[in-house]
């Protein structure tokens, strides 16, 4: 399949709305309800999102030697990021050290969403057919709404917290 498939535009229309978030976050500052609400939300966005992305797509891609390194690659990214959010979440919002660590999350995301759209999606669409394709959008929907309502901020102890 060359053209965009069904999943990879889901997949699409996740990461324009994380950018969204990360934009509202960076707007923002000291420890408000506001930032609360926001990285709540983008935590549960971004944890739902890699795991249901990983079983619907990921899954069937790692057993397709001609993209199973790009698929590794982004797996091992969704987990530096989990930890990354984990680590931001265990910080004092209102410290300085909690902006900088946003930042680092805020480049690391967005190079990983910009590497999968421009890098990975195309080479998926070429191994994804319509029956595939009919079915990974379809656990990726359902995968990804019961993902988010088991995802939690799970915080790092603070005294744990990366400096």
């Amino acid at each position: 399949m060359t053209e965009q498939t069904t999943v990879l535009q889901r997949l699409k229309t996740d990461h324009d709305r994380q950018r969204d978030l990360l934009d509202q976050i960076a707007a923002t500052s000291g420890d408000t309800e506001r930032r609360r609400e926001l990285f709540k939300e983008l935590n549960k966005e971004l944890k739902s999102h890699a795991a249901a992305e990983e079983q619907a797509v990921y899954s069937e891609m790692l057993a397709d030697p001609e993209v199973s390194d790009e698929t590794r690659h982004s797996v091992a990214e969704h987990h530096e990021i989990d930890e990354m959010l984990n680590d931001l979440a265990a910080t004092d919002m209102s410290s300085p050290a909690w902006l900088q660590k946003f930042k680092q999350l805020d480049d690391r995301y967005r190079h990983h969403i910009t590497e999968e759209e421009k890098d990975h999606f195309p080479d998926f669409a070429e191994q994804i057919d319509d029956a595939m394709d009919k079915e990974m959008t379809q656990t990726f929907d359902e995968r990804k709404e019961a993902e988010k309502e088991a995802a939690e901020l799970t915080p790092e102890k603070m005294e744990d917290a990366k400096e």
